[in-house]
């Protein structure tokens, strides 16, 4: 497992700090605020450590973003364990930071179980094979990253990221409301199925919101922008490896009083459908000239 790979594991497996109670460290990645992705994951993870069954898997989980998380302060994870049922069992998380709640989840896990099978087409697309990363794409544009978050901008990711027909965030085009990614972890995972969902919860903050963006030719970059995830929700339908190539295909069917709606199909190389996702967020041009 590379270094970047381990340091997002152990970010994402937490310290049990009491009954049903966690702490997680935060991860600066550059952005204005915490990572959205990062609470996901983690708290994703506080649920499945109150699970005394392992044989229970994640299959679906519902969260609301609630304040803005700060990069410097650690978080604390509560659950409460609300139904342990023979065929599901369901918990309600909520993340804190200094004393104040910056997320809450609903999360439900199931005991695998056979039943009808049918599943959306997948799209076809240009593989991962030749596509530049965009780690290798902002380490081309690093001269217009400002300074002070440049290193953490181009430094190693766990996550490696490849965008079909990527668009330029310093010259931003109105393109359609579409994006396929190809997405994996950049080393091989040796846990179990869990580590590969808290992961996937992580990585799928990516790429939402600025597909909602790309219709109207602006981007997350500009100082004018206010963009921030609101709620977030995953559907896992069947078991999958982060350490392989999935395709990540997003659209964004709707905009509206300041709110971009997005939906994305994670789809295995085998066109296998191994997850669902859905999102609403923030997107609100500022007019910094009347801000002073």
């Amino acid at each position: 497992m590379s270094d970047v790979l381990e340091q997002l594991v152990e970010l994402l497996r937490l310290e049990s700090i009491g009954v049903n109670r966690f702490r997680g460290h935060s991860q600066d990645l550059g952005f204005r605020n915490l990572f959205g992705g990062q609470v996901l994951g983690q708290s994703l993870s506080a649920a499945i450590q109150t699970l005394k069954d392992p044989a229970w898997n994640p299959h679906s989980l519902h969260a609301y973003f609630l304040r803005p998380g700060s990069v410097t302060e650690p978080i604390e994870f509560e659950v409460d364990v609300l139904r342990d049922g023979r065929s599901f069992a369901t918990r309600q998380v909520k993340a804190s930071q200094k004393g104040k709640a910056i997320l809450t989840m609903m999360a439900s896990f199931q005991h695998p179980e056979e039943g009808f099978v049918h599943q959306s087409d997948m799209p076809e697309v240009k593989g991962p094979e030749g596509i530049p990363s965009q780690l290798e794409l902002t380490r081309m544009f690093k001269s217009q990253i400002p300074e002070r978050i440049r290193e953490i901008h181009t430094a190693d990711k766990p996550i490696e990221i490849r965008v079909v027909n990527p668009a330029n965030p310093f010259a931003p085009k109105k393109m359609e409301p579409y994006k396929y990614v190809w997405m994996k972890a950049d080393a091989e995972l040796t846990g179990d199925f869990s580590e590969h969902a808290r992961v996937l919860a992580y990585a799928s903050d990516f790429n939402l919101l600025t597909t909602a963006l790309q219709p109207h030719g602006v981007s997350v970059v500009q100082k004018d922008m206010q963009v921030a995830s609101l709620d977030h929700s995953i559907w896992f339908h069947r078991p999958f490896r982060m350490d392989e190539w999935l395709l990540y295909a997003i659209d964004s069917p709707n905009a509206g009083g300041a709110r971009g709606f997005c939906r994305g199909q994670i789809f295995n190389q085998q066109g296998e459908l191994v997850a669902s996702v859905a999102q609403e967020g923030l997107m609100r041009q500022r007019n910094l000239s009347e801000q002073g």
